[in-house]
């Protein structure tokens, strides 16, 4: 229970008095005055209503119109009773005929434009209720839908109080005689509506309010004596007694959603407040009290001041106009008085365009305007702060919605208090508030001190909660574990939820990395995918190879392969059987170790594994395994792998001094260069086997490059003699320059090698490779070569050449008797007539036949055939062919003839002759010269022959 003296006092409202509009000509200002007689008041939709609770009636009938301060005036003498009256927010009054006598309640519901009224229009007790549709009109007055007599049961007793619900189904009325009735149904009709007795009693009812709460509507009805609430969803309506002790009329009241929907019932002793099925807090808000609203979270109670003389009890609110009245406006939530002053005998306080509208018995209507919340608050925060009140500075900030920056800034200077006065604890609490407003650093400064550092840590730990921690802010907060040597925070904080992480991940790893706490800095780095710091950690620091390795397994290709790239020689180094396994699998089919993939699962991806040579540096026994592995299920493996494989095999070859593991290994590597790997590298290849002296290899790759006069210089370096002639017998065809070399070679020998020089000089003679006098000349420098040794080869060269000059001679004598008898038949053809004998055509081989044609060559032929094959009609089709040869040759001859002198001709004239040599020479004109010092017989023969055959065709077309 909260005593009403200790909460503070505020001037939330401005208070002014209501002024009249002014006039055509300017004048107003005056106190807006109301009607007298105004007994009853709401408000809603827009207006201010008044009843008017005259005891006589002078004007029967209804009336309506506006009403200005002169017709104000009118009313006065005219003594209107009966009315209601409805104040817009432009001040001007209209009114209509209500009852005949007077209004004696009144509820404008503030979602519909209905208008529920009590009064009586005859002397006696006999209340009417009427139901008014504001926005229809009947006759120019609002439409009244619906009349019925407010009586329980048969006995005429008086209406004390009157609430609608704002769905239009329900409404009740209370009796001073202890009675409620309900009606349930539209309320604005009587053919769609029920009523009923709801409750019976013996005090008077004093306030009645229904509750909303989803689908659970309730009626509270509170009396003199007591307070009970009705379930109006339920059927056979249960209630229940809330307590005991009621209230005067209009001291209840129903709270908004802020306090729970709570009703509230002002006792003179305190306030309580209720829930349909128990008892709320209480304040003990001391004096009699008269009215009680609610207003936008606040409480307000117009209560009696104490100096005055004490009122009834139940009829609160009867007049007496010396009354001093005290209206008091409470925050409940804050615990403060927003708002408190003294006014003469008020009628009631009304709710209306965001203001409160206090009237008075004098006609007066004072409004009370709230303040703006910025201006509330700079007026209640500099008193509150002087007096170090920073918790109800931060409740009122609340409840007026105060943005997020105004609120941190009463934080942090609420946290500065605490911290000025040692209370580094408290101080923390509100930094930790200012988060996401407050620059960390300002709050970091004061706490770096080492007594402070777990108050450090609590700010920072909320800073990564909120994800607004920097990398620093993280570095601070690990180091602040790892002093405070506070594992298992630390252990909270790194093994978060996926989902959860606050801070930045490779940072966190870092600090815990240089603090020493490996294991938390490989969790970090496993859980959140950094692959590079495990690896890093785990190799550097812990020295768990093994791990690592497995580690590796588990991840994607790329990041496999890539991780195996950087740490394979490390890896090798320690642990190089389970490296060079990895390796494997890696360059041929790898799927992560982690992966359980069943009969769908994606084809494995292979590396290049000449990028993992270098990795088995030091380590050629792990290399050879996994070169020769990879030669072995993947053919295609980049030519380094195998080059890299044929180069450790010679290597092992070379070094190698157990005999029966040499030619082992010498297999070995030549099987490997018989493989056809090395065809594109081959350059390469040799130059391995020429560094490690791999004599078959050489040779092999010599042979296939068909090298073989380099074949020939091997076996002459070795004077292995015998070889020299094998290759020469071997590779002489494809390169007869070798038996030359042969002979060189062994003519500069000094040993005694007649038996190699006649071998030579047989195949020489053989083959005629070479001159006689370049064969004696050859042998001339070798001075145990005698004369003997070439004696056979010159007596079979001599006569080989004596034989030769004899065919010569007689195809020479040969080519002049043909000659003598071509010419004798050129001088027939050109004396004598020509006798074509010819029966067969030459082309079709058939009779000849009228029309033929004739050449003079001798071929005859049907004039059809010739047309059809011959090209020329001046050819013979049969010899065309052979003349077009020997035409061929002869344009030949002349154009060489003709380009031999130009080059002699500009040799002679040039100054520099080399330069016409090397011009002609690019031009490709001694591409195919040759040179020949013996004309064979049948060349000499054709030569002539040639000669003939054109100067005979000369003749013949010339006689055609």
């Amino acid at each position: 229970m909260a005593a009403y003296l200790q909460w503070r006092r505020f001037v939330f409202f401005d208070r002014e008095t209501v002024k009249e509009p002014p006039g055509p000509d300017g004048a107003g200002g005056k106190p807006f005055a109301l009607p007298p007689g105004i007994a009853v008041c709401d408000s809603g939709r827009g207006s201010l209503v008044f009843g008017d609770g005259g005891g006589r009636r002078d004007r029967p009938g209804a009336r309506r119109g506006r009403v200005s301060p002169l017709a104000v005036c009118l009313n006065y003498a005219l003594h209107m009773e009966g009315q209601i009256w409805f104040l817009p927010r432009s001040l001007q009054l209209s009114s209509f005929q209500a009852y005949k006598l007077r209004v004696t309640h009144l509820y404008q519901l503030k979602q519909h434009s209905i208008l529920v009224s009590v009064g009586e229009d005859e002397e006696g007790i006999n209340p009417l209720v009427k139901v008014w549709n504001l926005e229809k009109r009947d006759g120019g007055n609002p439409l009244c839908t619906r009349i019925f007599p407010a009586i329980p049961g048969n006995k005429p007793t008086v209406v004390s109080c009157l609430t609608v619900h704002e769905n239009l189904n329900f409404m009740a009325i209370g009796f001073a005689d202890g009675s409620v009735v309900l009606t349930k149904g539209d309320i604005t009709r009587d053919r769609h509506s029920k009523t009923q007795i709801l409750h019976e009693g013996s005090y008077p009812v004093t306030g009645l309010a229904f509750r909303q709460s989803g689908k659970t509507t309730h009626l509270f009805v509170v009396t003199t004596e007591n307070i009970q609430s009705y379930m109006l969803s339920v059927k056979d309506y249960p209630h229940l007694e809330l307590d005991t002790h009621g209230c005067g009329l209009r001291c209840s009241s129903l709270s908004d959603p802020s306090q729970d929907l709570q009703f509230i019932v002002a006792g003179n002793e305190c306030v309580y407040l209720y829930q349909p099925d128990e008892r709320g807090p209480c304040f003990a808000f001391e004096g009699q009290k008269l009215i009680v609203h609610w207003y936008r979270g606040y409480l307000i109670i117009v209560s009696k001041d104490r100096k005055t003389s004490p009122k009834s009890e139940f009829a609160g609110n009867e007049a007496q106009n010396s009354d001093k009245q005290v209206l008091n406006i409470y925050d409940l939530c804050n615990k403060f008085i927003a708002y408190s002053s003294i006014f003469d005998d008020i009628v009631d306080v009304l709710a209306e365009w965001g203001s409160l509208y206090v009237l008075t018995r004098d006609g007066k209507i004072h409004v009370l305007q709230e303040k703006d919340t910025q201006t509330k608050l700079e007026a209640c925060e500099s008193m509150l702060f002087r007096k170090n009140l920073f918790e109800m500075a931060i409740n009122l900030a609340k409840s007026h919605h105060l943005d997020s920056d105004g609120l941190s800034e009463i934080f942090r200077q609420y946290g500065d208090h605490l911290y000025n006065k040692g209370n580094h604890d408290g101080a923390i609490q509100q930094y930790i508030r200012t988060i996401g407003k407050l620059e960390p650093s300002y709050v970091i400064r004061k706490f770096l001190d080492a007594q402070r550092i777990h108050n450090l840590t609590a700010y920072l730990q909320t800073l990564h909660l909120q994800s607004l921690a920097n990398a620093d802010h993280t570095t601070l907060l690990l180091n602040c574990y790892t002093k405070l040597k506070d594992s298992s925070k630390l252990e909270e904080f790194i093994k978060t939820s996926e989902s959860e992480v606050h801070f930045d991940v490779e940072t966190a790893i870092k600090v815990l990395r240089q603090a020493g706490y490996y294991s938390h800095a490989v969790y970090l780095a496993e859980k959140h995918a950094h692959h590079e710091w495990y690896l890093k950690i785990q190799l550097e620091d812990i020295k768990n190879y093994q791990e690592a390795l497995r580690y590796i397994g588990k991840l994607p290709f790329g990041q496999a392969e890539s991780n195996m790239k950087r740490y394979g020689k490390i890896l090798m180094h320690h642990v190089p059987n389970e490296t060079t396994e990895l390796l494997k699998i890696l360059c041929t089919d790898y799927q992560p170790s982690g992966d359980n993939g069943g009969p769908g699962m994606l084809e494995g991806k292979k590396a290049n594994s000449e990028e993992f040579i270098p990795v088995f540096a030091n380590n050629s026994r792990e290399l050879k395994a996994f070169l020769e592995h990879m030669t072995e299920v993947q053919a295609d493996s980049p030519q380094g792998v195998y080059d890299t494989l044929l180069e450790l095999r010679l290597q092992n070859w070379a070094h190698e001094q157990d005999e029966q593991v040499k030619e082992k290994l010498h297999n070995e590597a030549l099987t490997l260069l018989k493989s056809g790997r090395f065809k594109t590298v081959f350059d390469k290849a040799l130059v391995l086997c020429q560094m490690h002296n791999f004599k078959d290899g050489v040779l092999y790759l010599y042979e296939q490059g068909k090298l073989f006069q380099q074949i020939m210089h091997y076996h002459m370096q070795n004077e292995q003699y015998k070889k020299v002639i094998e290759v020469c017998e071997l590779y002489g065809d494809q390169e007869a320059c070798l038996w030359e070399q042969a002979l060189g070679y062994f003519a500069r020998k000094e040993e005694d090698c007649k038996e190699y020089i006649a071998a030579v000089l047989k195949h020489i003679e053989n083959k005629n490779l070479m001159p006689p006098l370049l064969v004696v000349q050859t042998l001339a420098h070798n001075s145990t070569a005698t004369l003997s040794v070439i004696k056979d080869y010159l007596v079979n060269k001599l006569q080989k050449q004596s034989c030769q000059i004899e065919q010569d001679e007689q195809r020479i004598q040969k080519y002049r008797e043909e000659t003598t008898r071509i010419r004798r038949e050129i001088e027939e053809l050109k004396a004598s007539p020509k006798i074509f004998q010819k029966t067969k055509c030459s082309i079709c081989t058939s009779a000849l036949e009228l029309p033929s044609v004739h050449f003079l060559c001798g071929h005859s032929f049907h004039q059809h055939c010739f047309e059809s094959y011959s090209e020329s009609d001046s050819e013979c089709p049969t010899c065309m062919p052979e003349n077009r040869k020997v035409m061929d040759m002869i344009r030949a001859q002349e154009q060489k003839r003709d380009l031999h002198d130009q080059f002699q001709h500009q040799l002679k004239c040039s100054n520099d002759g080399f330069s016409v040599v090397a011009d002609y020479f690019g031009r490709g004109v001694f591409n195919k010269l040759t040179l020949i010092t013996d004309l064979p017989s049948g060349k000499a023969a054709a030569t002539i022959e040639a000669g003939l055959q054109r100067e005979l065709l000369i003749h013949t077309k010339r006689s055609t």
